[in-house]
This record gives structure tokens, C-alpha cells and sequence, in this order.
């Protein structure tokens, strides 16, 4: 397990890209399960504070992480501001009712999980969104401030990964344990699928996903992954020196400016991919002009519906068009 900062500046993080959509097809997928069953898959509000050590860690909070944005509290028996933090953050678990679940790791027993996060000082408060992981404070920080920074951990579990949280039932067992998510049908060639992505055999890949839509073409890790798939397959062989200049050269050249496009976003300039094809879609007609809308679209299906990003896009794009 490597923890990463879900918050990289200037770079498309294209594994958190693809957790998000694998994040919210389990959400979903665990919704779907619970309404069919007639149940909720509600715990207990005991059950929102759990301790975590190493062995536990893939189960308890990576997986976790798709369902609930998972808070970390690192901590030790000696460690007197953990006493004063760790009481806080039971309560305000308890108190936000399933919008965040807290996992307590005790550094002693644990330090290889103390050593992967790169801690320095306990106490110390990390996140884990949708198998991302994100530092959040480190000490005993005031009540106004933590609650500022769950209220912002919420908010983009919400909007990037579709999380909504658990749902919390006063009257459940303490120690009743969430309902298990049924395997899905495509769940084996999905994951053949991201075995392919991640050993970048990126046509693998782009078959497997393709299998997957011809029986559920709505299936949104499969239309995600095979975006990104057909993406980063596209790049692996371009000399981006010369793609650049192209473009520069050749204004009016929509292949030109596609592929300049496709390396804009994989290096992380959003806009610039997005404003380009939009001016390319503004100065064609014909073919060329709904080759450049195409690959805009495709595009847009990288990042996700919901980036704002894609939403001044889709704005910008409807003003050339009509």
C-alpha cells in the first residue's frame, strides 16, 4: 500500500481519476444491493469508531474507503495531545452520523503503517478517499478547524467520488457488521481490465472494457477505464516535442491538435486540452469538425461529468456549435 496526496497540483492523477469511478460504481452497486434485499446495510453508531492495525488496514479502510471517506487518527497510549484529539474525533464521528468513519491506528503496535504514511509527530490525521490518501492535520488542532476540514473532506468525497457515507441506525447492535456487496457480474473483467491498465497494455485493456459495454454500455468504471485507456495508449508512442510543435505550425490541422490535446491532459492542463479542441471545433465544419467534438467528448469522459472543468467546457462547446 502507498498512501498518496489525492491533492497533486498541475498533474491529472489518473489512478485517482480511475478510483472515482470505481468508487461510485460501488456505491452504487452497494445501494442497488440493499434495495433489493429490502435493507438498508445501516450500523451502529458505535461501529463508526473502529481500531485498525496493519493486517486489517486493506479491509477496514481501503475498501472502506469506496463506500466512506475513512479518517485516520495515529496515536499512542504515551502521546498526551492524543488524548485530548482522539475523544474530539469519536464524538464528531458519532455527531456527522455516518458521513465519515474513524479509524484509530496505535503507532506502537503499528509501525509500518506509521512509516508508509511518513509521519513525523503523533497525533497525526490523515484521509483515505476512494483508496486515495491525503494528509489532513497533524496535532491537537482546534474543534472550529477540524470540523472546517471534515466539512471539506465530505464535500469531495461527495462531488469527485460520489460518496455518501453509511447509513447509521440508533437501534442496531453494536456490534452488527456492514452487509457484504455482492459480487457483480462483470467484476472478473473488470478487474482483468485493470490488471491490463496497470501492466500498460493499454489494447488489453481497451478489449476488456469494450467486453464489458457491449452487455452494459451504461457501466461507469468500464466507459471510465476505457477512456483513460484509450488515452494513455494513444500518448505512449508520440514524441511530445513534435506533436507540439504541429500544433503550433498547423493552427487549422484538427489531427494536429487532438494529439496535442490528449498531452495537455495527461500533463495535467486541463483547460488548455479543452479550449483547444473547442477552438478546433469553432474553425472546421463537416468531418473535421465532429472529429474534433468527438475526441472533446471523449475527453470529458477522462475527467468526469461532475469536474467543474467539464462543465465550462460543455458550456464553451455549445456556444461554438450553436
Amino acid at each position: 500500500m502507498q498512501p498518496r496526496n489525492m491533492s497533486m497540483s498541475g498533474v491529472v492523477d489518473l489512478a485517482a481519476v480511475k478510483a472515482a469511478g470505481e468508487a461510485k460504481a460501488k456505491a452504487e452497486q452497494a445501494r442497488a444491493a440493499a434495495a433489493r434485499t429490502g435493507g438498508t446495510g445501516a450500523v451502529a453508531p458505535a461501529a463508526l469508531v473502529i481500531d485498525v492495525d496493519e493486517a486489517g488496514f486493506e479491509r477496514d479502510v481501503l475498501q472502506r474507503s469506496a463506500e466512506v471517506p475513512v479518517v485516520i487518527d495515529f496515536w499512542a497510549e504515551w502521546c498526551e495531545p492524543c488524548k485530548q484529539l482522539g475523544p474530539l474525533l469519536e464524538r464528531l464521528a458519532v455527531e456527522y452520523n455516518g458521513r465519515f468513519l474513524l479509524a484509530k491506528v496505535d503507532v506502537d503496535a503499528n509501525q509500518m503503517l506509521m512509516q508508509q504514511f511518513g509521519i513525523q509527530g503523533i497525533p497525526a490525521v490523515f484521509a483515505v478517499v476512494a483508496g486515495q490518501a491525503l494528509p489532513l492535520f497533524q496535532g491537537a488542532a482546534p474543534e472550529a478547524q477540524i470540523r472546517e476540514t471534515l466539512d471539506q473532506l465530505i464535500q469531495v468525497g461527495e462531488e469527485r467520488f460520489g460518496l455518501t457515507g453509511i447509513a447509521v441506525d440508533p437501534d442496531a447492535p453494536a456490534d452488527a457488521a456492514p452487509a457484504e456487496v455482492p459480487a457483480g457480474p462483470y467484476d472478473s473483467l473488470l478487474e482483468a481490465a485493470a490488471s491490463a491498465l496497470d501492466a500498460n497494455d493499454f489494447g488489453g485493456a481497451v478489449q476488456a472494457y469494450k467486453n464489458v459495454l457491449v452487455d452494459d454500455p451504461g457501466n461507469p468504471e468500464a466507459k471510465l477505464g476505457l477512456a483513460q485507456a484509450e488515452l494513455l495508449g494513444r500518448v505512449q508512442t508520440m514524441d511530445p516535442q513534435q506533436v507540439r510543435k504541429d500544433a503550433a505550425d498547423n493552427p487549422g490541422d484538427v489531427d494536429a491538435q487532438i494529439a496535442a490535446a490528449d498531452l495537455d491532459l495527461v500533463g495535467g492542463h486541463v483547460e488548455d486540452a479543452f479550449g483547444r479542441l473547442v477552438e478546433a471545433v469553432r474553425r472546421n465544419t463537416g468531418d473535421d469538425r465532429n472529429t474534433a467534438r468527438l475526441r472533446l467528448l471523449e475527453l470529458f469522459e477522462v475527467i468526469g461529468p461532475e469536474d467543474p472543468r467539464v462543465t465550462a467546457a460543455r458550456t464553451a462547446l455549445a456556444r461554438v456549435l450553436f
